[in-house]
């Protein structure tokens, strides 16, 4: 592994914090390493996540005179319950002191990040050291004193930060130090405006917007319908979803994050700042299933909002906004997350033919439509028109779900779901909730049945018992595991059985599920994926083996997988995208949608005993 100059937090040292538009990463040592503003997508104004405290950092902890911060038990910290505002409380030889963070919710006003320090007992000196980089840590910004706030603009950019405490600008850091005794708070607001704007944006009270943060939080939590066992975790898991959710158009973003490696050290680094059309089914299920209508509503009308337009031209992605150009480029001056270069910004797989996308379209609309969600003709038409389009190109190999890099192949998870998409509008059809003509309905049966006995014949290697990767190939694909679930199989299939425990035997490392079959280290094979290296046990793997065991009716095993996947999280409950065991640490964009999506799922499944087989859960990658 490629040592890196820095020492780095691991990545579960990471807590988000965010206001439905954007979101910060902050360090166990108070460091606020990763923020983008205005938005999710765009220019990080602290970088140091994906290179050093010169790309952009905001410091706010004890000073070295107060003892070593990383001493063991010093160091603590929690989300206020049901919220998304992060206490992180420090011991020292002087006190104790808290340092609150939280994005208020942002709605019209400006963004802006709030930092309370508070002093618990004693008296303690903090230390802020801010150092503000645009444009992905390149740019330093012209900084100057305004008003009795500390102003930093470059280019269409500017940052405001309030505080009554003093910074001093010295080697392109402000800096302060003061003490902070039981009783006290001290807080910091920095915002953000458009560089033109002649007027800083609105001031914040930061006590005000505490208790307003925490108002909106508990208040949206107490809609959640689930208070069976998992409550904690499925709830911390709705919280995370809703951070990562664009509130203006209702679309959820992969992460917050980008090219966090998937291998430490390696290139397997990817942008997930952006919205999968293949989360649409789980995304819409699990909020349907927790009692967030509105949330489900929107990211439904997000959904179709971004696939308008010819059915060829639908892509696997999109901007928050629905933006379908993402230019994948390289951010040449960050070294990365512990040298994992190259650190892109964009994403090239959107430029991929994945056909299971189209089977995730149509199912989410029909799910949405069972649970009445808006729909209306335009919906069937935009249905119509993707099954037209799947109709003369299903045949055809794609880049296939985990969006590899080494050559289109027969992927037996997008012919499944090219099956599922001409099933689900069927369905449609004979439930009523559509009108189509019979000699359609024939016509769309009969591709329907190709496809099912082409994947029975072509995607099944009886020798080994296992439905395989790929056309012709010997490798194991953990998305198969879906086929019983999308109802393509009944669970009790004798080869659903066998693939089942097969994948489970084959593709686990250390209890935990890899995405697919990797070649040995040292052979010649020709990974399908087209990357050198190798990457961690990909987590919705491993929450869809849960959900498989369960439907075979291994509920046994499937409770004690759930139960060591949930002692993966961090202390503050957050998963990435993946676990390394080589490592024993998370690794790959963090919070992953996709890893707790499928937690959710999962643990109403566990105990939901009627076991529903017609939804079920996938992710993207890289």
């Amino acid at each position: 592994m490629q040592q890196a100059s820095r020492v780095y937090p691991p990545i579960e040292d990471y807590a988000l914090i965010g206001d439905m538009q954007s979101a910060a990463m902050v360090s166990r040592d108070g460091a606020v390493d990763w923020l983008c503003l205005p938005r999710f997508d765009s220019d990080a104004v602290f970088a140091a996540m994906l290179g050093d405290k010169f790309n952009g950092q905001w410091r706010l902890n004890p000073t070295a005179e107060e003892g070593p911060r990383s001493r063991a038990g010093q160091v603590s910290r929690r989300y206020r319950k049901d919220t998304l505002i992060l206490e992180t409380e420090w011991t020292t030889v002087g006190g104790t002191v808290r340092v609150i963070d939280f994005m208020p919710p942002r709605s019209d006003s400006a963004p802006a990040l709030v930092r309370i320090v508070e002093g618990v007992s004693g008296a303690v000196e903090m230390e802020c050291v801010l150092r503000l980089r645009f444009g992905y840590g390149r740019i330093v910004p012209w900084v100057r004193r305004v008003d009795h706030a500390i102003w930093a603009a470059a280019g269409p950019d500017s940052v405001w930060l309030r505080t009554p405490v003093k910074l001093v600008g010295h080697g392109l850091a402000h800096r302060a130090s003061f003490v902070v005794r039981a009783g006290e708070r001290v807080p910091f607001v920095l915002s953000w405006a458009p560089s033109q704007h002649d007027d800083p944006p609105p001031s914040v009270d930061a006590d005000e917007a505490l208790s307003e943060a925490s108002e909106f939080w508990i208040d949206w939590v107490s809609r959640c319908s689930y208070h069976g066992q998992y409550r904690d975790a499925v709830v911390r898991s709705l919280i995370t979803i809703k951070a990562l959710t664009y509130e203006p158009t209702g679309g959820i973003v992969a992460a917050p994050t980008t090219s966090l490696p998937e291998d430490l050290g390696g290139v397997r680094n990817w942008d997930y700042r952006y919205c999968w059309l293949r989360d649409a089914t789980i995304v819409l299920e699990a909020l349907l299933r927790t009692g967030y209508s509105d949330e489900a509503a929107a990211w439904r009308r997000w959904l179709g909002r971004a696939v308008a337009g010819t059915a060829e031209d639908v892509q696997i992605m999109y901007g928050v906004a629905g933006e379908r150009r993402l230019t994948e480029w390289t951010a040449d001056w960050l070294s990365g997350y512990e040298g994992s270069a190259p650190v892109r910004i964009g994403n090239d797989a959107v430029r991929q033919v994945q056909f299971d996308v189209y089977g995730e379209v149509v199912d989410t609309i029909m799910l949405g439509r069972q649970a009445g969600l808006s729909f209306d003709r335009h919906s069937i038409s935009l249905i119509d028109k993707l099954l037209a389009y799947l109709e003369e190109h299903w045949t055809e190999p794609d880049e296939g779900i985990w969006e590899v890099r080494g050559g289109p192949q027969h992927f037996v998870h997008s012919k499944v779901m090219a099956w599922v998409a001409f099933d689900r509008r069927i369905k449609m059809a004979e439930t009523g909730l559509c009108f189509t003509a019979e000699p359609t309905l024939a016509r769309w049966r009969n591709v329907r049945d190709t496809i099912h006995a082409q994947v029975c014949e072509k995607g099944y290697d009886p020798s080994w018992g296992t439905f395989t990767q790929y056309y012709g190939s010997s490798s194991l694909d953990a998305a198969v595991l879906m086929m019983a679930e999308v109802g393509f199989l009944p669970p009790t299939d004798a080869r659903m059985v066998s693939t089942i425990h097969t994948i489970r035997r084959e593709l686990t490392r250390d209890g935990l599920l890899l995405r697919y079959s990797q070649p040995e280290p040292g052979s010649d094979a020709h990974p399908v994926d087209g990357l050198p290296g190798a990457e961690g046990a990909f987590l919705a793997c491993s929450f869809w083996m849960v959900n498989a065991l369960h439907l075979i009716g291994e509920e046994g095993e499937a409770a004690a997988l759930f139960e060591r996947l949930l002692a993966l999280r961090s202390d503050l409950g957050l998963l990435s995208e993946e676990y390394d065991p080589r490592y024993h640490r998370q690794v790959g964009n963090s919070p992953q949608a996709f890893s707790h999506v499928p937690l959710i799922l999962a643990a109403l499944n566990l105990e939901d005993h009627q076991r529903q087989t017609s939804r079920r859960g996938t992710p993207r990658a890289g």
